[in-house]
């Protein structure tokens, strides 16, 4: 089995996992069907694991802390948690739903603090208002690094430069989609990618910040599972509502189980190892629901993209 990488995040004091466990799939009240596959991943040398305040209302990080507490890891393990949801239809998150959001989290979760806090969507104020919000979660030892989810590179931007002017802590991390499908309409309101040529600027600019990137969807929710073809009308609905399901990445597809053939590799592992070795400070994040599916994807990581094959694909 090849073995885990790892890479660094400002503000983290933990090696962390270049994969990221999502735990969508995860409930306190079902925690027994998921503890393979979380135990896997840990023993496969996982650290940075994905939770949300949405997610299962609350259920969610009410099982994965649970989890942590109960098998003594709460050192060794990187927990992403993400707050800051627009809801019933919200342009605005104000500071004190983040602030409260955040407390909560860290009750369900029973931890002393958050590794990283990243923002589930940019909450539309000025940037140097949410700046200083994080910073004085951090400096109260609530969280140790903060970034943003589905945030342009712009917004990204602005947040940091303001966070140097005025001596405090920037973001440490960036989470958009990325993967070798182009998201060609938005899976959720909002959500944004930084895949194809619509996001060369971003990769351009994250590529010379080196701001770490934990990409979610990195398989494109499945389209990349090996079981998706461009002739299969059964499953055509269902993956044209996440978006990913159009010509130029049927081509992409396409490519994909040619060199997975070629390799000796499965599309799965094609579509990963384009993420791992694109030119980026990427962390990627995946959904494996068993221990079997998230074995597959660990041997990604030994797997060394040429850039003219990256470019092909």
């Amino acid at each position: 089995m090849a073995e885990m990488k790892y890479g660094e995040i400002p503000g983290i004091d933990k090696p962390v996992s270049r994969l990221a466990q999502g735990t969508i799939m995860v409930h306190v009240d079902s925690l027994d069907e998921c503890l393979p596959l979380l135990d896997a991943a840990f023993e496969g040398g996982v650290t940075l694991y994905d939770t949300a305040y949405i997610y299962g209302g609350g259920g969610n990080e009410r099982g994965v802390g649970k989890w942590v507490n109960d098998r003594g890891i709460r050192d060794k393990v990187v927990m992403l948690a993400k707050g800051g949801h627009p809801t019933g239809g919200q342009t605005v998150v104000p500071p004190e739903q983040i602030t409260r959001e955040l407390n909560t989290s860290l009750e369900r979760l029973e931890f002393d603090y958050i590794d990283l806090y990243i923002l589930h969507r940019d909450p539309q104020l000025p940037a140097g208002e949410i700046i200083d919000l994080l910073n004085e979660h951090k400096n109260a030892g609530r969280i140790r690094a903060f970034g943003g989810s589905n945030w342009t590179h712009g917004r990204v931007r602005e947040a940091n430069e303001y966070a140097e002017a005025n001596g405090l802590i920037p973001m440490a991390a960036s989470s958009p989609h990325f993967s070798l499908a182009v998201q060609v309409k938005p899976v959720w309101t909002d959500c944004l990618g930084i895949s194809g040529p619509d996001g060369a600027d971003a990769r351009a600019w994250y590529a010379e910040a080196n701001l770490p990137l934990i990409t979610w969807s990195s398989i494109a929710r499945g389209f990349f599972s090996g079981k998706v073809t461009r002739d299969d009308d059964s499953i055509l609905e269902e993956c044209s509502r996440q978006g990913f399901c159009y010509p130029e990445n049927f081509d992409r597809l396409e490519r994909a189980f040619e060199l997975a053939a070629q390799k000796g590799l499965t599309v799965p592992q094609v579509a990963l190892a384009y993420v791992l070795d694109y030119p980026l400070n990427i962390f990627a994040l995946v959904g494996p629901c068993t221990p079997e599916e998230f074995r597959e994807n660990l041997e990604a990581l030994d797997i060394e993209l040429t850039p003219e094959e990256l470019t092909w694909l």
